[in-house]
């Protein structure tokens, strides 16, 4: 039970204060995970944020769904665990470490691995809790006291078994292939952790001599076979944007149906650089991959430094020379250049070869070894022109891969790492979302989801790192490699006296957040409480750019570990963008800082902003208005409360509806019940928007401004008379539904309105989700919607004919329905307060001038006679709609000139859409009040 009392609330809203004093005693006394052990299990577990990170407006996003989600559900009764924890980062925090020796002066190679990981977990200790404390300040009701982090020794222990069990079943293995190599990390990083950028670049274009100076005759042709070229050439061409490349060139390729290459294919020609007596000879071979349309229709196949040749030479077995070091500097290892210049020649002449003898070749010429790539390639540039091989050089824009961490260009590299045979991994979860086993929300994601995941690459898992997750593999001197989950298990598998070397590079990170759903739930371990009642999850929520990092692992470990799905459903929401649509990134100073706006607007109002605006299959534009207008929202509910309180209306007992005879008490619990449905069929649908929708109207509209309202003049005769004790009783009861139902969206100024109205049990976070089970009847409710219906449409008019919104007016009504009769009747006072209408006489309106306003199916004549100045208002409008229609039309036309559309800055496009949007309004409206007048 909280220490909070009932009190009086004060005048202002602050929810600064609040936020601090309800997080801290919500933490403190164990309320995010009560003992419910005998409750239905739901279980969610919050994507782990890097330990190095700090709270950005996606992190807001997606903690927030989670949190309404896990709130409303323990409301629901169910024993809810939200698991929490970090990720270990293992890049992302390296550099961190590194980054802080270096501002001391100091470096990572200074130290042993043991005494660098160390500093680690000091700098961890230190530094590593700002995100887990700003998810606070977001109000997370994550189970903070299970804190998990992917360095834990549990977690470690789960790690290991699943590498070791994947071993033994062949699904992990050993192999030399491509991979992207980021040269200021120094370490292979996955294809999801490179960012494709456009740059400003060349495109060289050389020649290569045919070998012993063989000539054929080059002709091409038109698209109707005629000869628009021929000519006697002693070379072939190929095109490159990375000359430095071609120093580990293994042949050149064309197309089997590329006619111009047809007596030269089989050939060997001349690798245009280098020492000119030990120039490399290649074969010119055909594969389906070079187009004949671009270029020359000769592609140079470097299968060491670029995907698609890969693919060639390993089609071909064609050798593949690496050239570069770990920092992207040409190799200076090996035998000088004459050397190895004449195996790579035996090769290229048809001498066996295997894999390994050829990494150990370095065909760097002696004169560019150590060489950074970049200056590689000017010297090679510059080489081949002086020798009068160079065709020609054009400026271009190419696409380059950067390391979404390094931040350089990526070099692909051959390299060792270890793999996981994803292909065989997926089966199971590709199954699964075929079949419902797991469903996908929206449903839009799944085509993406099976894109990826039928065409699979193998998982490189290995990282050149020293923090995290060491593989646990050891190879003794002839290389033989002892997987094992520790070194005396692969001492034993080696045999006694066999010298054993643990491999340096540790797992990537996403390999251990794969486990992260059963991992923290105390798997291995036999019999863990937790896993058997919490496994399967019931729901993952993610952002859409994580699916394959981490969701689709996810999966795949969750049925290779545990033989069935992670968890029921996986909701997938979108980016978070710029007002004007753009993606956030410093870079573009666009960027919004979450904990800012909680400074100034509070966490409730974010909260709400955030899944408000959350509509699946969207991407969220930030609006700081919507946030602010959120903020008022708050304000709005505080005050409605105030009003309650100071009408004695307080906290009240029951679950249950209290019995009501007064049409507004019946109309406003029926409209609860109305609200709880629509938010549980929302909820249910995963539908955020709708659910937010739905109590945002309810508490505003239906509660705020109708409700209290009509029961003003219940308080204002006699406060102690029956209708005003029933009154109280349905109030209290209904503004604690409220405070239930908005509860997980804003879960500060709930809680302390929960208090503030009255001593409780407990505290708000542990009530019961709203059940009226109250029988209403449905003349009184039909009466009060009759009676807004009239209102609101009475004010609207008004507001369009310029007519004070306090002026009375008379009104006709000449065949009334059932409804109206009824309600006129029964409560002319309320229908003169409200829609300011006195007197209504049913009958016919009198001759002359008037408007026209409707009340369900009835329709009342509000004469204008005196009222207003009808012919002026009638120029005035006249006036006003011959311009928005002018101006419609305008932006009609330009919008449907594709030109404008295609070309204007997208800025200028949304603005000129919603100028239409507006003025098509404005049409409609101006139009209707015109037709008021008659």
């Amino acid at each position: 039970m909280t220490d909070t009392i009932a009190s009086t609330l004060p005048t202002t809203f602050d929810p600064a204060e609040i936020e601090a004093r309800w997080y801290s005693h919500w933490e403190t006394n164990g309320l995010f995970r009560p003992e419910r052990p005998d409750a239905e299990a739901f279980t969610i577990v919050n994507p782990p944020p890097n330990v190095t990170g700090s709270l950005h407006i996606g992190h807001a996003l997606d903690n927030t769904l989670q949190d309404v989600v896990v709130r409303y559900e323990r409301l629901r009764g169910k024993d809810a665990l939200w698991v929490v924890g970090t990720d270990h980062a293992g890049i992302a925090t390296q550099m961190v470490v590194e980054r802080q020796l270096e501002a001391q002066g100091d470096k990572r190679t200074n130290y042993s691995r043991e005494d660098f990981i160390a500093k680690v977990w000091e700098w961890k200790a230190e530094s590593g809790g700002t995100i887990t404390n700003q998810l606070r300040r977001l109000g997370c009701s994550m189970d903070w006291s299970r804190e998990q982090f992917t360095m834990d020794p549990h977690f470690t222990k789960a790690v290991i078994r699943t590498f070791v069990d994947l071993y033994n079943d062949g699904l992990i293995y050993r192999d030399k292939r491509l991979v992207n190599w980021d040269p200021k990390l120094k370490t292979a990083i996955s294809d999801l952790e490179v960012e494709s950028r456009e740059v400003k670049g060349h495109m060289w274009h050389f020649k290569y001599p045919l070998a012993g100076g063989a000539t054929y005759t080059y002709v091409e042709r038109d698209d109707d076979g005629n000869v628009v070229l021929e000519e006697e050439r002693d070379y072939i061409a190929i095109a490159t944007t990375r000359p430095e490349t071609m120093l580990g060139d293994g042949a050149v390729a064309v197309h089997p149906d590329d006619a111009r290459y047809a007596p030269i294919v089989g050939m060997l020609c001349e690798i245009p650089v280098g020492p000119k007596e030990h120039r490399r000879l290649i074969p010119i071979i055909t594969d389906d991959y070079p187009d004949p349309a671009f270029g020359s229709g000769a592609v140079k196949i470097t299968g060491a430094h670029d995907e698609n040749d890969y693919g060639v030479a390993s089609r071909n077995n064609i050798p593949m020379y690496r050239l570069m070091d770990e920092v992207a500097a040409m190799r200076s290892d090996g035998a000088p250049y004459a050397e190895v210049a004449v195996l790579a020649r035996e090769i290229a002449a048809g001498a066996a070869f295997t894999s390994k003898d050829v990494d150990t070749l370095n065909l760097v010429p002696d004169e560019y070894r150590g060489l950074d790539r970049y200056e590689a390639r000017k010297r090679v540039v510059a080489d081949i022109d002086a020798e009068g091989l160079m065709l020609g050089v054009e400026d271009k824009v190419i696409m380059q891969p950067f390391g979404d961490r390094g931040g350089v260009v990526i070099e692909p590299m051959l390299t060792d790492q270890w793999y996981v045979n994803a292909a065989e991994l997926a089966k199971k979860p590709i199954e699964a979302v075929t079949s419902g086993e797991i469903g996908i929300v929206p449903k839009t994601w799944e085509k993406t989801f099976f894109n990826w995941m039928n065409d699979i690459q193998p998982w490189c898992v290995s990282r050149q790192l020293w923090w995290g997750h060491r593989i646990p593999a050891w190879f003794d001197a002839e290389g033989k490699i002892y997987v094992a989950p520790s070194a005396e298990e692969a001492q034993a598998q080696a045999g006694e006296g066999v010298a054993l070397t643990q491999d340096e590079d540790v797992l990537d990170t996403w390999f251990s957040s794969a486990l992260w759903p059963f991992a923290t739930l105390g798997w291995p371990e036999d019999g863990a409480p937790l896993l058997q009642k919490h496994y399967p999850n019931s729901l993952l929520i993610s952002g859409f750019d994580i699916l394959f990092f981490w969701d689709a692992r996810m999966m795949m470990m969750g049925y290779y570990n545990m033989g069935q799905k992670p968890w029921d459903t996986l909701y997938l929401h979108g980016l978070v963008r710029a007002a004007d649509g753009a993606k956030m990134s410093k870079s573009k100073g666009n960027v919004v800082d979450p904990l800012g706006l909680i400074d100034q607007y509070g966490a409730d109002a974010l909260r709400f902003f955030m899944a408000a605006m959350e509509s699946q299959g969207r991407d969220i534009k930030m609006d700081e208005r919507r946030v602010e207008g959120y903020r008022n929202f708050a304000t709005k509910l505080w005050n409605a409360a105030r009003f309650c309180q100071s009408n004695g209306i307080g906290a009240s007992a029951s679950v249950k509806a209290p019995p009501a005879r007064l049409a507004a008490n019946q109309w406003i619990i029926g409209e609860v019940a109305g609200c709880v449905t629509a938010i549980e069929t929302a909820m249910a649908d995963l539908r955020f928007d709708a659910a937010a929708s739905a109590i945002y109207q309810f508490t505003w509209s239906k509660f705020c401004d109708w409700y209290l309202e009509l029961i003003k003049p219940v308080f204002a005769s006699d406060a102690d008379s029956p209708p005003a004790q029933e009154t109280r009783a349905v109030a209290g009861w209904a503004l604690d539904q409220i405070l239930v139902m908005l509860h997980p969206f804003m879960p500060f100024i709930t809680e302390e309105l929960w208090h503030k109205l009255g001593d409780r049990p407990y505290e708000l976070i542990l009530a019961q989700w709203p059940a009226p089970e109250a029988e209403i009847s449905r003349q009184a409710t039909d009466a009060i919607d009759w009676v807004i219906d009239l209102t609101t449409n009475t004010r609207s008019a008004k507001n369009e004919l310029g007519i004070a919104p306090g002026a009375k007016l008379a009104a006709y009504l000449a065949a009334p329905s059932d409804v109206a009769a009824r309600t006129i009747e029964r409560s002319t006072a309320a229908i003169e307060r409200l829609a300011r209408l006195t007197p209504i006489t049913i009958g016919e309106a009198p001759a002359g001038p008037a408007m026209q306003v409707t009340a369900g199916s009835d329709v009342f004549i509000i004469p204008l006679e005196g009222i207003i100045d009808l012919a002026a208002e009638k120029t005035r409008l006249e006036k006003a709609l011959a311009a928005s229609t002018k101006e419609a039309k305008s932006l009609e036309g330009r919008l449907g000139n594709a030109a404008f559309v295609d070309k204007a800055k997208p800025e200028a496009v949304e603005k000129a859409r919603a100028d239409l949007a507006h003025h098509q309004g404005e049409v409609e409206r101006l139009t209707t009040a015109l037709a008021r007048l008659g």
